[in-house]
């Protein structure tokens, strides 16, 4: 039997900065779209690295501006025994445009497709949920 419990928004963003994929989640005419992406969790922000002409990137506001609502998910659930977590970050999505900010963000985060990534996304969280699936006692 497995038992579902709810995370609180500290634990939740604590396991999604133990891994490094996630799946990005925003509109574009009026349809939703899933981009997997890699990420890092800077003081409780979601950043990822995107490139010019992306989707995301057209459609997120600058640092100053509203921003775009964007959702973040990422798992770790074992594809035999279904034990594992989930969590889902919903917030505004800005471009990084500080250049400092930009250069530290291309340090910290490299990549994992074989394109020039020169723009970075931070989505600030403002709800964020998560469940943790373990198996019950014996």
């Amino acid at each position: 039997m497995t038992i579902k419990r709810e995370l609180d928004s500290s634990e939740a963003l604590r396991l999604l900065g133990g891994v490094s994929l996630g799946r990005v989640v925003f509109t574009r005419h009026a349809l939703p779209q899933i981009r997997p992406v890699n990420h890092v969790v800077d003081g409780g922000d979601i950043v990822i690295r995107t490139h010019e002409g992306a989707a995301l990137t057209s459609h997120t506001g600058r640092a100053d501006g509203p921003g775009v609502v964007v959702a973040y998910e990422a798992d770790l659930i074992d594809p035999d025994t279904h034990l594992g977590w989930s969590v889902v970050v919903t917030g505004y999505a800005h471009l990084v445009t500080d250049p400092r900010e930009l250069a530290r963000y291309r340090a910290m985060l490299r990549p994992w497709v074989e394109q020039t990534m020169d723009y970075a996304v931070r989505i600030r969280p403002d709800l964020v949920t998560g469940i943790l699936l373990t198996a019950a006692d014996a």
